[in-house]
């Protein structure tokens, strides 16, 4: 996206426009995901300071916070994706989540747990990890664990994940220069993850893998033909119907081409 963010009529910066997003002058989108309470919003304050401004959604009443922020002579557009716990669009915030992510396509997406409580987060940083491979987790909130005498591996974390992981105290600072030098390599391409991905047992792997090459052959050059496969097992009947129309093929066919991308309306009108 840096090659293009400062053409406002790029293909980045008109598909993002469809989502109300105005990338401006930023080299980069880097977005913002967590569960409520994770200190999320206090992350994107400490990093953003007075530089951003709120506003809904598009035909949303879900509010959005945006920011940037300057690092190592680059411009970054931070935008605050709703608080959820899931990207299965049971609810407006998922929905609005999972959409910016799998077909906004940030240059990074940074995802925020709470170290008191990080088993009950990892369910929404494995689930981001099956669309992205651009992900930070960063796992806050480091001076209240301590408190509570909790230990937290995060070298060892980052292993099982196959991301970088970091650890903050936003609301002292600790850790945020850490976590914008690392979002930086991330994008830059000089740290490349390997996220973990769900594998299943035996059936699903076989179901799996039978699936994705006919998925790849319906719409060659389809991003995330495993997450379609997987959509499709799980019973998603809107992209099991966009597959099978072709939809997805013509969208395929678009996002080869500078001007275009995955449209929205397939996200939005099916369920993960």
């Amino acid at each position: 996206m840096a090659d293009c963010a400062s053409c406002s009529s790029c293909a980045s910066a008109a598909d993002l426009a469809r989502m109300g997003l105005d990338i401006g002058k930023h080299d980069y989108v880097v977005a913002l995901a967590g569960n409520p309470n994770t200190g999320k919003s206090s992350v994107f304050n400490a990093v953003t300071g007075l530089r951003q401004h709120t506003g809904n959604w598009p035909g949303k009443t879900v509010s959005r916070a945006e920011g940037g922020y300057r690092f190592n002579g680059k411009r970054y557009k931070l935008v605050d994706l709703p608080g959820t716990y899931s990207l299965l669009s049971a609810a407006q915030d998922e929905e609005i989540a999972r959409d910016f992510i799998l077909f906004g396509r940030p240059d990074c997406t940074v995802v925020i747990t709470d170290a008191t409580c990080l088993e009950r987060n990892l369910n929404l940083v494995l689930q981001v990890l099956e669309i992205s491979e651009k992900v930070v987790v960063c796992v806050n909130l480091m001076d209240e664990a301590r408190r509570k005498g909790l230990e937290i591996d995060l070298r060892a974390l980052g292993r099982d994940l196959g991301v970088p992981v970091v650890g903050t105290s936003a609301r002292t600072g600790e850790g945020l220069g850490q976590l914008l030098s690392t979002v930086a390599e991330v994008v830059s391409g000089r740290i490349r993850p390997s996220p973990h991905r769900v594998t299943g047992d035996g059936a699903f792997q076989q179901a799996v893998a039978e699936l994705v090459p006919l998925v790849e052959a319906a719409a060659p050059g389809l991003p995330n033909p495993r997450w379609v496969a997987m959509r499709l097992l799980d019973g998603d009947l809107r992209v099991q119907q966009a597959l099978l129309s072709g939809e997805l093929a013509q969208a395929a066919a678009r996002q080869s081409q500078p001007q275009e991308r995955i449209p929205l309306s397939i996200s939005r009108e099916g369920r993960q």
